[in-house]
Parts: structure tokens; C-alpha cells; sequence
């Protein structure tokens, strides 16, 4: 059983050795469980949520890499600090997705080994729990949940709908924007934008072939799609060039602001 800061870390959620990844865990009005990233950013052994919010995006990664992701597994969310605080991003994270968080953190953490060992083993048992044959009554109770929960996210998305294209206006024709002008958005320069993006590791110092130094995204955040290089010709020279998607705009907004606030 593993320790983090004097806590001891179960590996399941038996009641004689009670896991406090068990007295994490959510359940929303359909039965639908769930974990908040926020929740299991400390007890993960992460202090700043920036660090564990990588985490997140290999696990998201991963599930796209697996066919498995979804936007309900990984369900984003901004959750209010305090009565008229500022909100901050977090992530409703279902069991699959919670797994696939564990398996991605630092394995030299003991909490994340606790992590993916508890998660290891609730995945495991749910899929021997849901091996077994289901009446007509437990199929017809999942299929109201399932209609009900449909129904509720139809309800959520007619409400979000505004707020989808909130950045349309910022972004050129191929849906993207350059670093100047989203350094200007955040009210800042881009050298003190793209310098930060280094120090929280999402951009990289880079050398071009011409000598010049260029912070450039990370091949992770290209991946995932928050940020492209685009080759930029200036007075016939070429150099590459950062973009950033609407997601990656989400992105950064979401710890420009959280690095303001603290």
C-alpha cells in the first residue's frame, strides 16, 4: 500500500482497507459515476494543476489513439471558486478515463501507483460484473438511464450552443490564429505569452535553420490538436510558424486566466 503525504493509498476499495479514490468517486442524478480531475489532481501526488492537466491530455491522446474517446468520458467543465469567485477549468472523468489518467502520470509517483492500481482493479471488476447476463428488468433500467442521460445532454449542448463558436470571430478561414494576435487577446506581447507557454512545457525552445530562435508547441499539443506549424515566408525566407485551433485558444485561455488568478 503506497503513501502519499502520510495518506495511505489502497489499491482497492474493500471495506477493511477503505481506497480514498473510492470517497472521490461521484454519482450523478442518472447513477452515472464518475471522478473530478480536481479531485484527483492532489491525491495523484500533483501540486500544480497545470502539471496534472498534461496528465490529462496523454490520457486524451490515448483514448483517440484507441478509438475510445469520447466527449462524455472526458467531459470538460468550469466549476466556480468560492460564492462569486472566479471559475476554473476541471474534467468529469468516467472509470475508463480516470484509468486512463492513472496509467499516464509520472510511474515514479507512489500516489499514481496507488492510482493505477485501483483503477486497474475497478475496471477489471466492472467488466467481470457487467459479463454476466442482464435481466429484462436491468436492461430496461439502463436503457431509461441511457434515454434520460441522451436527453439531458441534448438539454446541456441547446444551452452551450452560444458559447461554441465564441472564438469564430478570432480565427482565420481555416480556423486558426496566430500567436501575435492571441498574445493580444490575453492583453500581453507574444514573447512573454510564448515564454510562459515554455515554462508550463506546452511550447519549446526551438532553433530554426537560419539560426533563429522560435518557441514552438510541443509535438504532444500538435497532436492533440490544440496547435499547428505552419511554414511563414518573410522577405524570402522561410520560417515556421505557431497557430493555435479554437481548442488550443480554450486551452490557453482557460491558464492564462488561473495563472492571473494565483
Amino acid at each position: 500500500m503506497a503513501q502519499n503525504n502520510g495518506i495511505a493509498l489502497a489499491a482497492d476499495g474493500d471495506d477493511g482497507d477503505k481506497s480514498p479514490f473510492d470517497a472521490l468517486r461521484r454519482e450523478d442524478d442518472y447513477g452515472q459515476e464518475y471522478w473530478s480531475a480536481r479531485d484527483l489532481q492532489p491525491v495523484m501526488g500533483y501540486d500544480k494543476w497545470e502539471n496534472f492537466l498534461r496528465v490529462i491530455e496523454r490520457a486524451i491522446r490515448s483514448a483517440e489513439n484507441t478509438g475510445t474517446y469520447s466527449d462524455q468520458s472526458f467531459s470538460r467543465s468550469q466549476e466556480s471558486i468560492g460564492a462569486r469567485g472566479p471559475s476554473r477549468l476541471d474534467y468529469r472523468l468516467s472509470r475508463q478515463a480516470a484509468y486512463l489518467v492513472a496509467m499516464n502520470g509520472e510511474p515514479n509517483k507512489p500516489a499514481v501507483a496507488a492510482a493505477q492500481s485501483y483503477f486497474t482493479v475497478q475496471t477489471r471488476k466492472a467488466e467481470i460484473a457487467t459479463s454476466r447476463p442482464m435481466s429484462e428488468l436491468e436492461m430496461a433500467k439502463q436503457y431509461v438511464a441511457a434515454l434520460e442521460r441522451e436527453q439531458q445532454l441534448s438539454k446541456e449542448l441547446e444551452v452551450a450552443a452560444p458559447k461554441a463558436g465564441k472564438w469564430d470571430k478570432f480565427l482565420n478561414s481555416d480556423g486558426l490564429i496566430g500567436m501575435t494576435e492571441l498574445a493580444d487577446m490575453l492583453g500581453t506581447n507574444v514573447r512573454t505569452m510564448t515564454n510562459w507557454l515554455v515554462e508550463i512545457q506546452i511550447f519549446r525552445k526551438q532553433t530554426s535553420q537560419n539560426g533563429g530562435n522560435r518557441n514552438l508547441p510541443r509535438k504532444a499539443f500538435q497532436d492533440g490538436g490544440q496547435f499547428r506549424v505552419l511554414p511563414e515566408t518573410v522577405r524570402g525566407i522561410s520560417y515556421p510558424a505557431a497557430y493555435a485551433t479554437a481548442r488550443g485558444l480554450d486551452l490557453v485561455d482557460d491558464l492564462w486566466r488561473q495563472k492571473n488568478i494565483h
